[in-house]
């Protein structure tokens, strides 16, 4: 199981080269794939023995083990946390529900761990399936600036700013609207609006 998720990490690293040009407009909320995925409540080790008789004998085996996995990557036990993000990919479609915020978590998960350019490639899959969903500009922009893909960035955060110019062309916004990011993404988000404001791109 370790060296399948080694793998399908290098896998994911070579396609996270390709991203498509945004839309002009990402107005789908989307709250079902933006959103922890959370079975148990509480911390240290009960709530882990909870989440594992979840996943053994609970009707939400599926999402005790996503918990599971981003209690592994918050403890930096990478190795376990990515096994256990694999088996839940492995019975979710990305274009479901579930497997949407699965796929949506473990991007965050990998993204926090450094792991930059696996966790853009989930984004990148996830926000093909569903629309046009909110979330997706600021995070991808988010992603390919810490890649040195600053062009591609602005490109990106361009689409924020066409859908909620009131939001997105002030930094004093982004702790309101990301209050889950760290501070230190929403510092580089921060650079990104910079780069707008010195160049916007023309839409298309």
């Amino acid at each position: 199981m370790l060296l399948a998720a080694v793998l399908a990490s290098v896998v994911f690293s070579a396609h996270a080269q390709s991203v498509p040009k945004p839309k002009e407009f990402y107005f789908d909320e989307d709250k079902t794939t933006a959103r922890p995925i959370v079975v148990v409540e509480g911390e240290g080790e009960a709530q882990v023995q909870a989440l594992v008789r979840e996943r053994d004998r609970g009707r939400r085996q599926l999402e005790a083990t996503a918990q599971l996995a981003h209690i592994a990557f918050s403890d930096g036990r990478m190795d376990l946390g990515g096994q256990l993000y694999q088996q839940v990919l492995a019975q979710t479609d990305a274009k479901g529900t579930l497997g949407r915020a699965v796929r949506w978590n473990y991007a965050w998960d990998l993204f926090r761990a450094g792991q930059v350019e696996p966790a853009l490639t989930r984004w990148v899959e996830v926000a093909s399936a569903y629309g046009s969903p909110s979330w997706a500009p600021p995070t991808l922009a988010l992603a390919l600036w810490r890649l040195d893909r600053k062009q591609e960035a602005v490109a990106w955060f361009g689409a924020a700013v066409r859908t909620e110019p009131t939001i997105w062309i002030d930094a004093r916004n982004f702790a309101s609207q990301l209050p889950d990011w760290k501070q230190e993404d929403r510092d580089t988000l921060a650079e990104v609006l910079g780069a707008w404001q010195a160049n916007p791109p023309t839409w298309p």
